[in-house]
């Protein structure tokens, strides 16, 4: 994990996680940006280029706005419309069996997932050696890189962006998809500043009764069950990440972090974290309710009684009944801001 630019710390007030246990006296520490993932994969030939920007397909590609060791994103342009795309370029010469099965695996998930706060991919153009996927583009960037330059959200802010970020994750977990991945880099930001949740590389569908036993991830979000090598039935590692990043956005650090792996993992295993003095008791609540060392207690947002239950908090104003449909939640959840 590399260190990125620091995070101003603030003066805190002790709590004790309903985990039972004590609760960790260091400060809260900065986030780090997370090493960069490389998975992706193949497709069909439609590559032109001219002089100063090449095409592929309908696209003009214009500047380079990320970088993977195997994939690099670029923004693009719609010869005909102008609509800006961002386009993950992958190199498939470069990936092993394993990493084109992912690579499809996330192709798939993408293509069946239609909601406003998740990155919609529009097209996949595929040459011999080089797969296009043509995504929608945030310009808003990372949540990551937001709070490095701005600091941590008040509440007001932090809660309208995390129940666009509940809304979608929750959509995913009712057509049976785990994210797996969810972390502040993954949080990008429109140009209105609404929460599109990108980087399906570790998601997977999963099915009730049915174990998944892969480690993916940040570590400094994983949950205790991924840390101790236990199987999981999928959802509840989403919801433990749910929890890191409601603490991240509201202090602008991390509740669970460490000089080293082994050092991040006995904190999270002990899951002691400091509140914040400014921190709101109804978000200390709530972080209580999704930072569960058991994940048999902290559930899934699908059957977790509490999904009614985070919204009599006033972190997402009027309660809604855990049968409401993601269509109802995006008129509910928006309601307080």
């Amino acid at each position: 994990m590399s260190t990125r630019t620091p995070l101003p710390t603030v003066n805190e007030r002790d709590t004790e996680n309903h985990s039972s246990v004590d609760v960790f006296v260091e400060p809260p520490v900065p986030p780090t940006k997370s090493a960069s993932r490389h998975s992706l994969p193949r497709c069909r030939n439609s590559f032109t280029s001219t002089e100063e920007h090449p095409h592929i397909g309908n696209y003009r590609l214009l500047k380079t706005i990320g970088k993977g060791n195997f994939a690099k994103v670029k923004l693009a342009r719609h010869v005909l419309t102008g609509r800006e795309v961002a386009v993950k370029i992958i190199d498939k010469t470069q990936l092993n069996p394993t990493s084109l099965q992912k690579l499809f695996r996330e192709v798939r998930i993408m293509k069946i997932l239609n909601h406003p706060n998740i990155v919609k991919l529009f097209e996949v153009i595929e040459t011999e050696k080089t797969l296009y996927l043509v995504m929608e583009y945030a310009s808003g960037g990372e949540v990551f890189d937001y709070l490095v330059a701005h600091g941590r959200m008040k509440e007001k802010e932090a809660r309208a962006k995390f129940r666009q970020i509940v809304s979608a994750v929750q959509y995913c977990h009712q057509r049976r998809i785990v994210h797996r991945d969810l972390k502040a880099e993954n949080l990008l930001l429109d140009a209105d500043m609404n929460i599109k949740i990108a980087d399906f590389g570790f998601s997977n569908e999963f099915t009730v009764g049915s174990k998944l036993d892969t480690f993916c991830g940040s570590p400094p979000y994983a949950a205790p069950e991924l840390f101790q090598g236990k199987k999981y039935d999928g959802p509840e590692v989403d919801v433990w990440s749910l929890g890191v990043i409601l603490y991240t956005l509201v202090s602008g650090s991390l509740p669970f972090d460490g000089q080293n792996l082994k050092e991040l993992r006995e904190r999270v295993l002990r899951g002691k974290y400091r509140i914040p003095f400014y921190m709101s008791t109804d978000c200390e609540n709530l972080l209580k309710k999704l930072l569960v060392l058991n994940p048999v207690k902290r559930g899934s947002l699908e059957v977790f009684p509490a999904f009614a239950l985070l919204h009599r908090h006033s972190l997402f104003g009027q309660a809604c009944s855990r049968t409401e449909s993601p269509n109802d939640l995006e008129r509910i959840l928006p309601c307080v801001v």
